[in-house]
């Protein structure tokens, strides 16, 4: 998909939807940079920051998380990609924030305690970020406590908890026990993963669901609220 790098694209000499699919192809290839200038070329044309985040950075990133998914890509070029997107968020977060446009949904997420595996909970918090979720990471070594202060003061539709430790593993049960003591639970989507983790641990724990990968994760995620919305209309 990248450009040969002989002959320099110009991106202005690109109608809108060549620019939109070249703007896939360079999220892919974790080109930030025309990213940025791709979005800023979009705004100057006057495209809304929703409608650029929409159809340029959320469907790259939708086409990578396939990719990723499918083996075709793996974790480095999935940084790339998501840092290509994050430098043409930066440019459309404030004007999103103007315009009142909110998140499809609000997710916090964290190591458990006793886990500084960090790697893949960043991988999907960029999904996340990438599929138009606002996120907050709680880093690693995460107590319950810490995890329902996060839910107090930001109020997320989802919690998402990530261990690499068979270790750490069984204080995802604590942490979904002690919403239940609180009697807020149900309040709450609760998505786990991790690499000793299985769909079978998911389920024992209580979790809505168990994600295998930051791909999934992300469609996961949106399923369950699209489900929740609906089910409140």
């Amino acid at each position: 998909m990248a450009q040969d790098g002989t002959d320099e694209l110009d991106l202005r000499a690109l109608n809108d939807a060549e620019l939109v699919e070249q703007m896939h192809d360079d999220l892919y290839d974790g080109m930030a940079d025309e990213v940025v200038e791709g979005t800023n070329i979009l705004l100057e044309r006057g495209w809304s920051a929703e409608k650029i985040l929409n159809d340029a950075l959320v469907e790259g990133m939708r086409i990578v998380g396939v990719d990723f998914r499918d083996g075709i890509l793996f974790v480095p070029e999935v940084l790339l990609a998501a840092n290509a997107m994050k430098g043409g968020m930066a440019v459309l977060r404030p004007l999103l924030a103007e315009t009142g446009a909110k998140p499809i949904g609000k997710v916090v997420i964290g190591t458990v305690k006793g886990d500084i595996h960090d790697i893949g909970k960043n991988l999907v918090g960029m999904m996340l970020e990438g599929a138009g979720f606002e996120v907050v990471d709680l880093g690693v070594n995460t107590d319950a406590d810490k995890f329902l202060a996060a839910l107090d003061e930001h109020r997320p539709d989802i919690l998402g908890m990530s261990a690499l430790l068979t270790t750490t593993m069984p204080y995802m049960k604590v942490v979904i026990q002690a919403l239940r003591d609180r009697g807020i639970r149900d309040d709450y989507i609760v998505l786990v993963g991790g690499a000793p983790l299985n769909e079978e641990f998911g389920t024992a724990i209580g979790a809505d669901a168990y994600c295998r990968d930051a791909a999934i994760a992300a469609e996961t995620a949106k399923a369950f609220i699209e489900k929740r919305r609906g089910a409140q209309a």
